[in-house]
């Protein structure tokens, strides 16, 4: 029953991953359709991110009262209603309206995940976990990819996203029964549920949601960056960079898909330092003033893998660090950190590119890396005089 029940939250992963690339790979064809600029993606992303950092906040009161397996099935479910509403959206403003159902079912079925997995499995299924996200990720656009090819058009590779969507919450519904008898440590713990002020008074948190901040905003930056500033600053063709760029993903990707068998060796504390020194192995390599191509691929190939254990194992850290009956609270507080990191430090580093010069990309993501180990440091200081 727990090996079933855990293949069904891998599925859910995947299906978290699905969308999430959807809006970059089909917005070249939408926005002239809809007479706006190719800018207003940024307006739709923002809306989804403030839906997901609403509903990650909530995620504790509605998994206390519902449960985690039906805050999952109704969560994908949002979405996919979402999904087939982008792809009959006949204007920017019904694609506004339709982002708000897609943020909040999103960030739900993510804090949900992500707690119950930490509190009922090994961190090996963490990191696994994260790696289906990643599959799902890639899958999207090439769902899109073939829509656009076969002539269907932008909206058909919505429609067939929130198909999937939909067969899964068929699944997870009938899989409500596995959530109950594979246990639920909530239950077992019971609390009365924190408040956000709550939340941020215990020691530590706010050293944790500052980590998540930093993390996805280095993540962020640097695949949303890095293709351009291979092309701007290390001269690289656009193809060549755009396949550079790719393998930051991959390595993350990857590397999560190792980073769960290194946890048989090392705990959450040591992978997550072990990933900040790769990243930083790999930031140094794109400040090689001669490095060339072989620097700046071996750079962000090391990124990647740096960047690959450091979430999962924050995650499944959440319960050790302040208890099984606050991590829920915990850990909506850390996604709604990490949202907000990927809404602003992305659009940082582009004003920062503008105003001053790509150059500054590896600096950057230095110094964002920097700030990310002093609060996860900070953290462990903190939880250690706490006890």
């Amino acid at each position: 029953m727990v090996h079933l029940l855990l293949a069904v939250i891998y599925l859910s992963f995947v299906s978290l991953g699905l969308p999430d690339a959807l809006l970059g790979s089909a917005w070249p064809s939408m926005y002239g359709a809809f007479g706006v600029p190719v800018s207003f993606a940024g307006g739709i992303s923002t809306i989804i991110a403030l839906g997901t950092v609403v509903s990650s906040l909530q995620s504790n009161r509605l998994t206390r009262r519902f449960g985690a397996g039906r805050v999952t099935a109704a969560s994908v479910g949002l979405t996919a209603l979402a999904l087939l509403g982008f792809s009959l959206s006949g204007s920017f403003r019904q694609l506004c309206l339709w982002a708000v159902p897609y943020g909040l079912g999103a960030g739900a079925v993510d804090a949900a995940l992500n707690n119950y997995v930490a509190l009922h499995y090994a961190s090996r299924h963490m990191s696994w976990l994260h790696c289906m996200w990643g599959l799902g990720a890639s899958l999207g656009p090439h769902f899109m990819g073939r829509a656009l090819t076969g002539g269907w058009g932008w909206p058909m590779g919505y429609r067939w996203i929130s198909l999937l969507q939909m067969g899964l919450t068929a699944l997870l519904v009938l899989s409500l029964p596995l959530w109950t008898r594979c246990g639920n440590r909530e239950e077992e713990a019971p609390a009365p549920v924190l408040t956000l002020a709550q939340v941020l008074r215990i020691p530590g948190v706010k050293s944790m949601a500052a980590a998540f901040f930093c993390y996805c905003g280095l993540e962020q930056t640097a695949g949303l960056w890095a293709s351009s500033y291979l092309t701007l600053e290390q001269d690289l063709p656009a193809e060549t960079a755009a396949g550079f760029a790719a393998l930051f993903f991959l390595g993350v990707t990857a590397g999560r898909g190792l980073s769960g068998f290194l946890t048989l060796a090392l705990n959450d504390r040591q992978m997550v330092r072990l990933g900040q020194g790769i990243t930083a192995l790999g930031i140094l390599a794109l400040l090689l003033p001669a490095g060339g191509e072989a620097a700046a691929l071996a750079g962000l190939v090391l990124v990647g893998l740096g960047c690959a254990p450091v979430y999962p194992c924050f995650i499944h850290a959440t319960p050790e660090h302040f208890g099984a009956e606050n991590s829920q609270a915990v850990i909506g507080v850390q996604m709604a950190g990490a949202y907000v990191g990927t809404c602003l430090m992305p659009p940082l580093f582009g004003l920062i590119a503008s105003r001053v010069s790509p150059a500054l990309f590896p600096a950057y993501l230095l110094a964002v890396l920097l700030a990310m180990v002093y609060a996860h440091e900070r953290l462990i200081r903190a939880r250690r005089a706490g006890r």
